[in-house]
């Protein structure tokens, strides 16, 4: 009792204090319970005070922390200069300790070190603890989610009363985890991000609910038991709050550069071939004969795909490299052939791999089969669709045996580049195989990167400028892998909606610099919406088929119509190659900007793709100078007319989408 009572006086001397800290653009305050809300742009609340920090212990969630001390300190760091807030409270024999650090150079954002220490007699058992849940007020929200699961939502979505997903960034099935510990909620008017800033892979969650009409939630939570003994500390993962105008991609950019602040390594350049159009044989299938890709080249070519991509269904088993003798009957000799056909036609050449996986019955594994990944109860991970098993990446026998993968196929047989394949890959169990010595368990999930930096070394070793392509087959991607490719891809997506709003989030983590792949465009809208890729900025692709060199017919084949629209998109791409150009994110909303825009910056010209069902009416030119610009539809090779920058509005009509060029006059 007399405990509670100091904790009262002093919970009721900071009452009236301020405790707050002030950035730029970002403040934190903290009330008497130790709750805090954060602020944006003149003092405009995100939501009201919530029990933003909380930790369950012995099986009880404490939430009111009694606020003990405070004060304010500048600080330099790796992030940068700036100051920070400590402010330190106390819930029956639990301490907690929160630093909020703002910076110059990063003014929307807040970084968060959050600690417990245990000044009781007894040990605490530690459950779960939760950084950074705040409430979002608002009636009409969107978010972004980062969450990897078999359904493969969309990232960036509106949300609607009853919403709820949990965005566990561990394991959420056999194949499917992993993902970017960045979670954003957004209005008409402020956005709110929260993440950690961990330099590894994390089994966190990021969980976005709305409730109801009036209001949403975000937050970051850890689950993992923990005995906290007397006298000892507890450090959560640093996490942060970043809030913004517009949508989640600024904030996206800055949790980027502050990443690479912290010792994130830059994402990988890609060479000029890394633009240009591919050709993939995949509308053939796993059952495709050599014949039918050599009788395809040609076609390719005069339609101006650049590059030949031979998927799946060269090898004999998942884990070996071993040749299909069926297509491949002189083996190595036959392969290099290929490779050479399709440079002789002067196009690049690529391979598909599912790498860190194996059959169980392929060779890799009977001759070594403790290179698998095992789980806590000793059974093998299973890839349930390659019907194969994991390779353990934080094993060096499975990292050598990735590098002699690329030694072969780029190497030996030729390949300019290699498309990396599979669901799996932004996400892996722990490892509890004995036989690799792991530090911890957690081992597999931290250095899966380094597998990828691995293959990737050696692919540019071997072939400097090969490309390096990461598929992860319509899943999220992981900001972890990110630096060890040199192009990504909206992988398997769904509707041209995925095509775009992957290229936006894609573009934000990885820069201009990183090619992106609006994959094969028979996967979007009516199977020939090649202006969503383009008006993203993004490579094009295709995976179409002769009809008289196909087994059968099918949705991919080549028709006298396809063709048209084939040649006069691949063409308007070349012609343009927006995606050598800068991404212009911030100028407009996704989620609240009708119609759907997107923008390029080539040069001192401006590039404008509009996405609607239907639109009439006036649509606004952002990101101009006060000058005087033509307008013209280059699909069609129309002039509209001139406008005046630096904001101009067009009155125009369209269906399914507009695509402009500004050119300053």
């Amino acid at each position: 009792m007399k405990k509670l009572l100091i904790a009262l006086v002093i919970s009721a001397a900071f009452a009236g204090a301020q405790t707050r800290i002030d950035g730029k653009s970002v403040s934190v305050e903290f009330d008497a319970r130790m709750h805090s809300r954060v602020l944006a742009f003149q003092n405009t609340p995100i939501g009201p005070m919530s029990a933003s920090e909380t930790i369950v212990a012995n099986g009880k969630t404490l939430s009111e922390f009694a606020l003990t001390s405070q004060h304010t300190e500048p600080i330099h760091d790796k992030i940068g200069e700036g100051k920070r807030l400590i402010v330190e409270g106390k819930s029956g024999d639990l301490i907690k300790i929160v630093a909020v650090s703002v910076y110059e150079e990063f003014p929307a954002a807040a970084v968060f070190d959050v600690s417990y220490k245990n000044v009781a007699s007894a040990p605490f058992e530690i459950t779960q603890w939760t950084n950074n849940h705040y409430d979002v007020a608002g009636s009409s929200l969107w978010a972004f989610q980062p969450g990897t699961y078999e359904r493969r939502p969309a990232w960036i979505s509106p949300l609607h009363a009853g919403a709820h997903q949990k965005n566990f960034l561990g394991m959420n099935g056999s194949d499917y985890g992993g993902g970017t510990p960045f979670a954003d909620i957004w209005s008409r008017s402020v956005g709110i991000a929260v993440g950690d800033l961990e330099l590894v892979g994390k089994e966190v969650s990021l969980p976005v609910t709305l409730p109801d009409a009036k209001r949403a939630t975000l937050a970051l939570e850890y689950a993992k038991t923990h005995k906290l003994e007397p006298g000892e500390s507890l450090a959560t993962f640093r996490t942060f709050a970043i809030v913004h105008h517009g949508d989640f991609y600024e904030a996206l950019v800055t949790y980027k550069k502050i990443m690479q602040r912290l010792g994130q390594p830059v994402s990988a350049r890609a060479a000029d071939a890394g633009f240009r159009p591919m050709w993939c044989a995949w509308g053939y299938g796993r059952r495709f004969k050599v014949e039918q890709i050599e009788q395809t080249i040609p076609e390719a070519k005069r339609l101006g795909f650049e590059w030949v991509t031979v998927d799946d269904g060269w090898q004999t088993k998942y884990g070996d490299l071993t040749l299909n003798p069926k297509k491949f009957p002189r083996g190595d000799a036959d392969m290099k052939a290929l490779v050479d056909e399709i440079h002789r036609q002067g196009l690049k050449a690529q391979l598909w791999w599912s790498p860190m996986s194996a059959a169980a019955d392929s060779e890799l594994l009977k001759e070594d089969p403790e290179l698998v990944l095992r789980n806590k109860d000793g059974s093998p991970q299973k890839i349930s669709w390659w019907n194969s098993l994991y390779l353990c990446p934080a094993n060096n026998d499975v990292i050598a045996v990735q590098r002699k993968f690329v030694e072969k196929i780029i190497g030996d047989w030729g390949f300019d580049g290699l498309k990396l394949d599979g669901q799996y890959m932004n996400g892996i169990p722990a490892c509890y195989n004995p036989a690799h010595h792991h530090a911890k368990p957690e081992d597999s999930i931290e250095q899966l990167p380094q597998l990828f930096k691995a293959i990737y070394d050696e692919a540019q070793k071997l072939k400097p400028g090969a490309l390096v392509e990461f598929c992860p087959c319509g899943t999220s991607y992981s900001f972890f892998t990110m630096p060890y490719y040199n192009m990504s891809v909206a992988s398997d997506p769904t509707s041209s909606w995925q095509v775009r709003t992957k290229g936006k989030a894609l573009k934000a983590l990885l820069g201009d610099g990183v090619p992106y792949f609006g994959d094969h465009v028979e996967l979007s809208d009516n199977a020939t919406d090649f202006a969503s890729t383009i008006g993203v900025g993004g490579v094009v692709g295709s995976q179409f088929t002769l009809p008289a060199v196909a087994s059968r017919a099918t949705q991919f084949d080549l028709t006298p119509a396809r063709r048209k629209i084939f040649e006069k998109w691949v063409a308007l791409y070349k012609n343009k190659m927006l995606s050598e150009g800068v991404y212009q994110g911030t100028l407009y909303d996704i989620g609240f900007d009708r119609p759907e825009a997107h923008a390029i910056k080539k040069g001192e010209t401006m590039y404008y793709g509009f996405f609607a069902p239907q639109f009439s009416g006036k649509v606004e030119l952002r990101g101009l100078e006060d000058r005087q610009y033509k307008v013209t539809d280059y699909e069609n090779s129309k002039v509209l007319g001139t406008v005046h920058g630096p904001t101009a509005q067009l009155q125009t009509s369209f269906a399914k989408h507009l695509m402009l060029e500004v050119e300053p006059q």
